[in-house]
């Protein structure tokens, strides 16, 4: 696997990750709304850059 996939693929879990834990705090009300939005940006941004990332990159040698 090529060292830019793998970093994609890297980005895109810590992105879902950073996605899920925003959306548990969000339901639960257990976190602040400044940490909500700043771990839902932070994980949209790593998310969307992963995702790029994978898209972008090309299978051959």
């Amino acid at each position: 696997m090529d060292a830019k996939k793998l970093f994609g693929v890297l980005l895109t879990l810590l992105g879902t990750v950073g996605l899920i834990y925003a959306g548990y705090g969000f339901v639960k009300q257990t976190l602040h709304w400044r940490e909500l939005l700043v771990t839902a940006s932070i994980g949209l941004v790593f998310f969307g850059s992963g995702i790029a990332l994978l898209k972008t990159t090309s299978d051959t040698p």
